[in-house]
């Protein structure tokens, strides 16, 4: 996985990128689908940010910490980052994808329709 590192306001030191690929790495292991990653490390007013963008299995992935602590903030945008990924790969992973679109529910029957919607019915097939 390649991991694209880059600082604002803020010299990126071997300690920050260290950190940062040990902590993102273990996120890649649990992804292998995971090819890319942007990392954007901030300080603004004492203030540390990271923000860390993706793809991953066709949808754009992006989170965001922000603490007083640099390696603080970075271990909250992995775990961030993470819960996102495991949301998006639960959801491909979901029941509901297994049908295909055009699939409809043939389970009711003219006995459970009102009377009403039994004429509808009857005038759409005539139509």
């Amino acid at each position: 996985m390649k991991i694209n590192l880059s600082g604002h306001h803020v010299e990126i030191t071997e300690g920050i990128e260290t950190i940062v690929t040990s902590k993102f790495q273990k996120v890649g292991t649990h992804y292998p689908d995971l090819m890319e990653l942007t990392v954007i490390v901030k300080v603004d007013r004492h203030e540390h940010s990271v923000e860390v963008s993706t793809q991953y299995q066709g949808a754009s992935m992006s989170a965001t910490a922000t603490d007083k602590d640099m390696y603080a903030a970075i271990q909250s945008t992995a775990k961030k980052l993470e819960a996102a990924l495991s949301k998006r790969k639960g959801s491909l992973l979901a029941d509901r994808n297994d049908k295909p679109l055009g699939e409809v529910d043939n389970t009711v029957t003219n006995d459970n329709l009102t009377e009403e919607s039994a004429e509808f019915l009857d005038e759409a097939a005539n139509y």
